[in-house]
C-alpha cells in the first residue's frame, strides 16, 4: 500500500515549523517558458541568482517554480543536475521553492529544443502545457504516461527528501483549456505515483475555480490546501474562511492581478490591500511575476498584440535593473514580512 493524505494534524506541525510564507512564481526574465528556463542551452544561473536577490530583498522566502517532461526526457540526469543547481541558488537567498510538474495552461503542443521569441504584447505567448493536450487526454493507450511516471517518480526519488524543497505542487489548474474533469485521469495518476514514493515533503494541487469534482478530489488527497485567486479583499477573505474549515494550512499560489478584463478600470487584486489579509490569517501567499521579461506578463490576460507597454503592469514586481515596479509595493513586502 502507498502512503496517503497526511493526517490533519501532521500539516498543521509541518506549517507551525514555517515562517509565514511569502513569495513568488518565479522564472527568469531571460525565459519564455519552462523549457528555455531548464534546457541547458539556456539555463541561466547568473541571472537567476540576481532576480532572487530581488525577491530575498523584499522579503520572500519560497517561490513556485514550474518544472517540464521534455527537459526531462531530453537528458534526464542533466536536468536533475540543473534542478540541484538551482536549489542551491535558492538557498542561499533563503528560498524555499515549491515545484510544479504538469500545466494546463496556456500553449497546448509543446517541444523541446529552441523557443520561440515572444510575440510583443502577448501575456504569456509562449508558455506551455506539460505534457500538453494531446499526452493529456489519452485515455486509452496511455503510452507516454509511462514516460511521464518515470519522470515524476525519478525526480522524486531524487529529491524526496531534500530540505532546500518546501512543497510538491503537482499539476497547475488541471482541467483549464476548456478540459474539465477530462484531465482527472492524469491528475489520479500522478498523485498515485507521488505517494508511491513518498517524499518527505508535502503535496498539493491547486483548487483554482468552482469545478467541484476536480476541487472535491485536489482537497482530499492534498496534504496541504493551495489555491489561486485574483479577485478582491472581499472575495479572498470569503475563500479563506471558506477553505478554513478543511482544517488544514492554507497557501494562495496564484495572487496579485493590478488589473482586470481588457483595461485599467477595476483593480483587484493588489500588494497594498491583499498583503496585510494573507498575514492576518497567516495564509502563505505566492503572486504572479518577480521580474518583467520574456513572459510579457506586465500585460493582461488576452492581450493583443502590440509594442505599447501597458498604461498599468497586470503582474511582476520589478524591472530587469532590480528597481521595484512600485516602490510602495516593495515596501509594504518588506514592512510585513520584518525584512
Amino acid at each position: 500500500m502507498h502512503a496517503q493524505q497526511w493526517p490533519k494534524e501532521k500539516a498543521a506541525q509541518w506549517y507551525a515549523g514555517q515562517p509565514w510564507l511569502v513569495g513568488c512564481n518565479f522564472i527568469p526574465s531571460t525565459a519564455i517558458n519552462q523549457l528555455e528556463m531548464w534546457q541547458a542551452e539556456t539555463f541561466d544561473t547568473v541571472t537567476i541568482d540576481r532576480e532572487l536577490g530581488y525577491a530575498q530583498g523584499i522579503g520572500m522566502n519560497m517561490a513556485r517554480v514550474f518544472l517540464h517532461d521534455l527537459a526531462y526526457e531530453q537528458d534526464p540526469q542533466g536536468f536533475k543536475h540543473r534542478v540541484d543547481v538551482f536549489l542551491a541558488i535558492a538557498a542561499r537567498h533563503g528560498i524555499r521553492p515549491l515545484l510544479v510538474f504538469f500545466d494546463d495552461c496556456w500553449n497546448e503542443a509543446p517541444k523541446a529544443g529552441k523557443q520561440p521569441d515572444p510575440i510583443p504584447g502577448i501575456h504569456n505567448s509562449g508558455w506551455l502545457q506539460s505534457p500538453g493536450k494531446v499526452i493529456t487526454l489519452d485515455s486509452k493507450e496511455r503510452k507516454d504516461w509511462q514516460r511521464l511516471e518515470r519522470y515524476v517518480k525519478d525526480v522524486l526519488t531524487t529529491f524526496k527528501d531534500d530540505k532546500r524543497i518546501l512543497l510538491w505542487d503537482l499539476y497547475n489548474e488541471p482541467g483549464n483549456s476548456g478540459r474539465g474533469t477530462r484531465t482527472l485521469p492524469l491528475l489520479k495518476a500522478i498523485f498515485t505515483w507521488v505517494r508511491e514514493v513518498n517524499p518527505s515533503q508535502p503535496m498539493t494541487a491547486g483548487l483554482y475555480n468552482g469545478n467541484k469534482t476536480m476541487n472535491n478530489f485536489q482537497t482530499a488527497n492534498s496534504d496541504v490546501i493551495t489555491f489561486h485567486n485574483y479577485k478582491d479583499t472581499t472575495a479572498l477573505v470569503q475563500q479563506i474562511e471558506r477553505l478554513q474549515a478543511y482544517g488544514r494550512p492554507l497557501i494562495c499560489t496564484e495572487w496579485m492581478a493590478r488589473t482586470t478584463g481588457t483595461g485599467a478600470k477595476t483593480k483587484h487584486s493588489r500588494v497594498e490591500t491583499h498583503l496585510p489579509i494573507f498575514k492576518r490569517y497567516h495564509v502563505g501567499c505566492i503572486n504572479w511575476g518577480l521580474v518583467s521579461g520574456k513572459t510579457q506578463t506586465i500585460y493582461h490576460w488576452g492581450s493583443k498584440q502590440s509594442t505599447a507597454p501597458p498604461v498599468e503592469w497586470f503582474h511582476d514586481l520589478f524591472y530587469p535593473d532590480g528597481r521595484p515596479y512600485r516602490q510602495v509595493e516593495a515596501d509594504a513586502f518588506r514592512k510585513l514580512t520584518e525584512r
